[in-house]
C-alpha cells in the first residue's frame, strides 16, 4: 500500500510540474499580440554545438514559455461564442508592443494639375479659418457647406439682375444651372486626377538602352518582355524570338496575390473562424449556388452546341445523298 501511494504521489507531482514553471525573472507579456518576452539568460553550456541535447533544451525552453503564456490567457475574461455550446473565446486587451509594418509604406501621390500649376507659379497655400462673420445673420458661420456665411445664392429669395443681362431671364434658374455646372466640372476634374494617378502607378517604365548598341542580356530581355505584353492579347499570339522561353506572360503584371492582413479587425477574423468551425461541424455539405448555376449553364451550352453540330452533320449527309442521286 505504501508503494502504491508513493507512486501516486510521484505521478501527481509530475502533473503539477507540467503546468507549473518557475523563472528567476518574470516574463513580460503582451497578450494583445500573444507575445511573451523571456529575459532569463539561457544556459550557455547546453546551447553549444548542434546536437540532440541542444534541441531538447530549446524544446523545453519553448514549452515552459508557452505554458506561462497560456496560463496568462486563461486568466482573461472569456465568453461562449454562439450560445452555451459554442467555443470559449477570450477577450484580448489592446496590444502594447509596437510591431514593424506588415506592408510597405504607401507610394507618394502624384501631384494634380493645380498642384503642378501652383508650384510653377510659386503659389502657396494659406490656411484660412473655417468660420467667418456673416453680416446678414450677425453671427459666425461656416465658410463652406450647410448654413455657410452669405447663404446659397441659388436659394435666396431675391436675385439681382446683372448689367447687360436679359431682364426676362429667370435668374434663379440661371444660378441653379451654374451651380450644377460647377459641381459637374469639379467631379470631372476629380475623375481625371484619379485616372492620371492610376496611369502613373500602373505604367511600366521602359528600360534605358545605350545608344552605342552595347546592351546587356538583361536589358534586351526586359525590353522584349515589355514590348510583348504591350499588345491587346498580352503577347499570347506574338511570334517568339530565338532562345526565348515559352513561358506565357502573366495577366497580373507580376503582382502577387493579396492576402488578409495579419493584424487588423479582430471581429472580422473572429466571424471567419466561427464560420469555418460551423462549416466543419455541420454534416450537410456547403452548396455554392453560383458555382452550381454556372456549371448548369455550361452543361446546357455544351448540349446545345452538340445538338447543333449533329444537325449540321445530318444536313451535310442529306446533301451528299442528293448529289449522288443526281449523278
Amino acid at each position: 500500500v505504501e508503494e502504491v501511494l508513493a507512486v501516486a504521489e510521484e505521478q501527481e507531482a509530475e502533473k503539477r510540474r507540467s503546468v507549473t514553471v518557475e523563472k528567476e525573472l518574470e516574463l513580460e507579456f503582451d497578450l494583445g499580440n500573444l507575445l511573451a518576452l523571456d529575459r532569463n539568460p539561457p544556459p550557455a553550456a547546453g546551447l553549444r554545438g548542434a546536437g540532440p541535447r541542444r534541441e531538447a533544451l530549446l524544446r523545453a525552453l519553448a514549452r515552459d514559455n508557452t505554458q506561462l503564456l497560456v496560463a496568462r490567457l486563461w486568466e482573461l475574461p472569456a465568453e461562449r461564442a454562439g450560445g452555451a455550446g459554442g467555443p470559449l473565446v477570450a477577450q484580448l486587451p489592446e496590444p502594447a508592443f509596437r510591431l514593424p509594418r506588415e506592408k510597405p509604406p504607401p507610394r507618394p501621390r502624384p501631384p494634380t494639375r493645380w498642384e503642378q500649376f501652383a508650384r510653377l507659379k510659386g503659389i502657396r497655400r494659406r490656411k484660412r479659418t473655417s468660420l467667418v462673420w456673416d453680416e446678414q445673420a450677425k453671427e459666425w458661420r461656416r465658410r463652406w457647406g450647410y448654413r455657410r456665411a452669405g447663404g446659397d445664392p441659388a436659394r435666396a429669395w431675391l436675385a439681382e439682375v446683372p448689367a447687360g443681362a436679359d431682364p426676362e431671364e429667370d435668374q434663379f434658374a440661371r444660378l441653379r444651372r451654374e451651380k450644377r455646372e460647377r459641381v459637374a466640372r469639379n467631379e470631372l476634374n476629380r475623375l481625371r486626377n484619379l485616372a492620371r494617378a492610376h496611369r502613373a502607378a500602373t505604367a511600366v517604365p521602359a528600360a534605358p538602352l545605350h545608344p552605342t548598341g552595347h546592351q546587356s542580356r538583361e536589358e534586351l530581355s526586359h525590353v522584349a518582355r515589355v514590348a510583348r505584353v504591350s499588345t491587346a492579347s498580352l503577347g499570347r499570339f506574338q511570334p517568339r524570338l530565338p532562345k526565348e522561353s515559352a513561358e506565357p506572360p502573366s495577366r497580373s503584371g507580376g503582382r502577387k496575390r493579396r492576402f488578409e492582413p495579419l493584424l487588423g479587425n479582430l471581429s472580422a477574423e473572429r466571424s471567419r473562424q466561427l464560420e469555418l468551425l460551423r462549416d466543419m461541424g455541420s454534416k450537410k455539405p456547403v452548396l455554392d449556388i453560383t458555382r452550381a448555376v454556372n456549371k448548369q449553364l455550361r452543361q446546357e451550352e455544351a448540349e446545345a452546341a452538340a445538338a447543333k453540330g449533329k444537325k449540321q452533320s445530318q444536313r451535310g449527309k442529306r446533301g451528299r445523298r442528293q448529289q449522288r442521286a443526281g449523278r
